[in-house]
């Protein structure tokens, strides 16, 4: 994967909602998903500096799995100093990778983006894994994997360790599979990005940017009836009946019918009855 200078986010989303595992450059993606709340912000500088990070660690890996994960996990973690944020944990900026790059703090999605951004551009091959209630990353190298954990200082894990880590964030007993270990596709990488900035903005109580967010999850996964039923209901909260009413028609029509498709057609009756009062 490389730089596409003509890229676009709506392009990207349109990309990976047809393929999610599309060739795109994940640390690109997640630049121009920042760009909605940076406008004004300068994607090349950004890939630049994860650039000068990849240059720096390029050297110092000898082809060994662990020996070049410890490398990785020594620049990120001891010389540049990024750490999880468990202190504002659903900050939005967490989830802005232009802000994580500048702040050196994050999210475990967006620390692992970091990890991955300067190890596959060094020369290895870091990918993404997504654990129920936390995400990790894994070098690769032929058939051995490295398990580490960004958000704790890249502590490198065990598959044992995996399983307690899980057991920790969730409560639950969980056993580690193949498919559970794997990589992620980019688009799955970037739809978990784009939940916990949701999320954030639900917390936070910012109906507009919600708007905006659920608007970027409806075009990563335009067939989720769930996702067209929250941007209805967010554009609602910015105002935007007209927008709203047709996204909540569409998904109370959807088959097979929605559990809650009485509960939202009484909403959307109230929001006409307060358009008629308005005309």
């Amino acid at each position: 994967m490389s730089y596409e200078p003509s890229l676009t986010l709506d392009t990207a989303l349109a990309r990976l909602a047809d393929q999610p595992s599309a060739g795109l450059d994940p640390a690109q993606v997640a630049l121009l998903l920042s760009s909605d709340e940076y406008p004004g912000q300068d994607l090349i500088a950004f890939l630049h500096i994860l650039d000068t990070w990849a240059e720096t660690l390029r050297p110092r890996l000898r082809g060994e799995l662990e020996r070049d994960v410890y490398s990785l996990v020594g620049l990120l973690f001891d010389e540049l100093e990024f750490k999880g944020n468990s202190v504002d944990y659903y900050d939005p900026r967490n989830s802005y990778l232009n802000d994580v790059i500048e702040r050196r703090t994050g999210l475990p999605i967006t620390l692992s983006l970091v990890a991955m951004a300067v190890g596959t551009r060094a020369g290895m091959n870091v990918q993404g894994v997504g654990l129920p209630g936390h995400f990790i990353a894994r070098a690769v190298h032929g058939p051995l994997a490295v398990y580490f954990d960004p958000f704790h200082g890249g502590a490198v894990l065990s598959v044992a360790a995996c399983e307690s880590l899980v057991r920790q964030v969730t409560g639950r007993a969980w056993e580690a599979t193949p498919d559970g270990l794997s990589g992620v596709a980019t688009g799955a990488m970037i739809e978990r990005m784009l939940i916990n900035l949701k999320g954030a903005y639900q917390r936070s109580g910012d109906p507009k940017r919600l708007a905006r967010v659920c608007s970027r999850l409806f075009q990563l996964c335009p067939t989720d009836p769930t996702q067209r039923r929250d941007l209805g209901i967010a554009l609602l909260a910015s105002g935007q009946a007209g927008k709203a009413l047709d996204h909540l028609a569409r998904y109370v029509a959807s088959e097979p019918p929605p559990y809650d498709r009485d509960e939202i057609t009484e909403v959307m009756k109230e929001v006409r009855r307060e358009v008629a009062r308005w005309n």
